[in-house]
């Protein structure tokens, strides 16, 4: 296929448990990739082929997969829905086109779909929301629209409104063509519908919301609401027309509902991503960068013809060897081709190209601009990186990454699972941007750091099941900060004279607290030449190197800013390593002068509990030193948003279930830096003093 207009690249993301893995599920059923539908809840799901996956019934790698629907083919991601591999989302955002929103209609729009549709908001991806799960006890169509508009301010356009709420859901009305499309499986199989007059009682509503879905699609043709003004009822293709046009421009969503589970309403879905969602030359370009990341003011065409610019978006290593999926944006890319990665400066050749189906590949020869695959065992490739044309070489934007906020120590049993674990890891971490790798230098303990309890726990169960090494866990760290609250003026003299030259550097210079998220920032005011120019870089890469290490528990200082006014030079014995030397000794001399302060970071915490528990999970949200933000009542339960220090949320998740008889429900992801109670801080550092006595 070559017609890039056929083709939609589309991720589907949503909040745990709304139903992505199940509507994918049934989207590959509707268009012949699978004959028989595995269920999540039974661990048979096609794109969670991950031990893990099936275990847990969650999604926690984004799998790729193609299909074709009414002559378009389509590139169909499943995204994770949990906080912990938010990651997953937004690197498959970045490579997509369009998207579909899944929501719950019983649980509405809940903490995690606002993250993705933030992420999703900030990569400019078209959408279509899907509200499933109409069927169940609670489901509230209208509800879920309405929190559409409040909670993620985005204009849903209702497309089709629900026949039967509950368990009497049995199909949807079209409003464009004023239809109803019934499943009510009576042939016993569950895909196939009938199309009907709707129930003669529906009709003022229908409508009413006729009126407002032509009145909201008019406006992106000024031409035809003038017309629609005066009276003359555009056509079901120029409505068309007008909706595709918004909803690429992301004025508007369109809405569709049903239950992918019991097969009703997925075929309007797939009809709506093939005529509202993007195909590949709708979509902004992706800005070409310079080394330094600015962007150069060129862009990568999607165009077959022009020179190859391909992102690599996701590593995974599976039973064949490494798997690199990769987003061609222009040009074509051919087996055996030589390639130029632009971060490494290296080219790699291109062996097996595969178009993946979760885990079985399909052998191809060549793909071009718009396709999503995959490349067998590329050597230094990693999430992020550009692959070109080495005649042309070009970079594409990268992604940026969150830090991780806690760390867990292992360990492995012994000898021989040692040099296992190494390799496990390297791997492990190339497969996820997300999750680091540090060594303590001190104590010679593996330190891993990701994005929460569940990341970091999924992490050594694949350490343990996948790569069969048994590993001693330590209990959990937070990453603590540190930084200073007052402005101090310091001098501090490097000299040492040994035989031959000397070391000699003076520097006078102001310490002061940043704005919170500044960093560290070093300025010279030095006048009449008392530090010669081309030693100031030696200054600020002292105070740089040294800030890594805070003076009071020895985690890393954020916010403070250095200003060297003034100091002295010897014209033989001067030199940027006595000045780099200088500046590292002014650091441990100053800052605890300078009211040094720990900090602790604040996680940003929604918890979903029934009614009748709400007292209890405030009350321990408190005692946690938790602050309450808001409350919001939902139909059955309440919502509470609270910012709460991370230290305290060890475990919560069980404390949760036992307050709430396990139907509370949380997430949690980072959100800020803030100073320590003295308490808490005084415990922090003496444990730190404690480590280093041991040592």
């Amino acid at each position: 296929m070559t017609d890039l207009a056929k083709y939609r690249n589309i991720g589907i993301f949503a909040h745990v448990d709304a139903g992505k893995t199940t509507t994918t599920e049934r989207i590959l059923k509707l268009t012949g990739k699978i004959h028989k539908t595995g269920e999540v809840h039974d661990g048979e799901a096609t794109t969670d082929f991950m031990e893990q996956e099936q275990e847990r019934g969650i999604t926690i790698q984004s799998a790729a997969t193609s299909c074709e629907w009414n002559g378009h083919r389509l590139n169909i991601i499943d995204t994770p829905g949990h906080v912990d591999f938010t990651i997953e989302v937004y690197r498959s955002l970045k490579v997509l086109d369009g998207g579909i929103g899944v929501f719950c209609g019983s649980g509405g729009v809940e903490p995690q779909s606002e993250t993705n549709w933030r992420y999703a908001n900030e990569s400019e991806v078209s959408r279509v929301i899907f509200v499933n799960k109409l069927d169940r006890m609670g489901a509230d169509f209208y509800r879920v629209v309405g929190q559409v508009k409040d909670v993620l301010d985005a204009t849903p356009l209702v497309m089709v409104l629900p026949i039967g709420i509950e368990e009497n859901f049995k199909g949807c009305v079209d409003l464009l063509t004023r239809k109803a499309w019934i499943w009510d499986n009576e042939s016993g199989d569950t895909t196939s519908y009938r199309i009907e007059e709707p129930p003669a009682e529906m009709a003022e509503q229908i409508e009413e919301y006729r009126e407002q879905l032509i009145e909201t699609a008019l406006e992106q043709d000024d031409d035809l609401m003038e017309k629609y003004l005066e009276g003359e009822e555009p056509s079901v293709e120029d409505i068309k027309a007008c909706i595709r046009k918004g909803t690429i421009a992301l004025d508007f969503f369109p809405t569709y509902c049903g239950s992918a589970f019991k097969d009703k309403g997925v075929q309007m879905v797939l009809d709506a991503a093939v005529d509202y969602l993007p195909d590949p030359t709708e979509v902004k370009p992706q800005p070409e960068v310079d080394m330094e990341g600015n962007e150069t003011g060129k862009f990568a065409e999607i165009d077959a013809d022009k020179p190859l610019r391909a992102l690599a978006f996701k590593i995974m290593d599976d039973r064949f060897g490494a798997l690199t999926f990769i987003r061609i944006y222009s040009g074509k890319m051919n087996k055996g081709d030589t390639v130029l990665n632009t971060f490494t400066g290296k080219t790699e050749r291109i062996g097996r190209m595969v178009e993946m189906h979760a885990d079985e590949r399909i052998e191809l020869e060549s793909a071009q601009a718009g396709d999503i695959i995959a490349v067998v065992g590329m050597k230094n490739v990693q999430t992020g990186h550009t692959l070109c044309d080495p005649k042309d070489p070009a970079t594409l934007e990268p992604m940026v990454f969150p830090d991780p906020v806690i760390s867990i120590a292992v360990a492995p049993k012994d000898k021989a699972a040692a040099e296992k674990l190494s390799i496990a890891l390297g791997k492990m971490t190339k497969e996820d941007p997300s999750f680091r790798l540090e060594t303590d230098e001190d104590s010679g303990e593996t330190i891993l750091k990701g994005m929460g309890e569940l990341h970091l726990d999924i992490k050594i169960d694949i350490l343990r099941r996948t790569h069969g090494i048994d590993v001693v866990v330590g209990k959990p760290q937070v990453a603590y900060r540190e930084t200073i609250t007052q402005r101090i003026e310091d001098t501090y003299t490097h000299k040492k004279q040994t035989g031959g030259s000397g070391q000699f550097a003076k520097i006078d210079y102001v310490i002061e607290p940043g704005e919170p998220g500044s960093g560290y920032e070093f300025e010279s005011k030095v006048t009449g030449g008392n530090v010669p120019r081309e030693f100031w870089p030696a200054v600020e890469k002292g105070f740089a190197k040294s800030m890594d290490k805070g003076v009071l528990a020895g985690y890393p200082c954020l916010d403070f800013k250095v200003t060297l006014m003034d100091g002295s030079y010897h014209p033989v014995d001067s030199s940027a390593v006595a000045y780099e030397l200088a500046a590292a000794a002014a650091y441990r001399q100053s800052m605890p002068k300078a009211g040094a302060q720990m900090m602790e970071p604040i996680m940003k915490v929604d918890v979903i509990t029934p009614d009748e528990h709400v007292g209890d999970v405030i009350g321990d949200l408190n005692r946690r030193r938790g602050m309450i933000k808001s409350q919001e009542p939902g139909s059955t339960s309440v919502r509470i948003k609270a910012e709460v220090p991370l230290s305290e949320m060890f475990g919560y998740i069980g404390d949760l279930r036992t307050m709430t008889s396990g139907r509370g429900q949380f997430s949690m992801e980072f959100l800020h830096y803030l100073p320590c109670p003295k308490n808490v801080a005084d415990a922090v550092i003496k444990e730190a003093k404690d480590r280093e006595a041991e040592k």
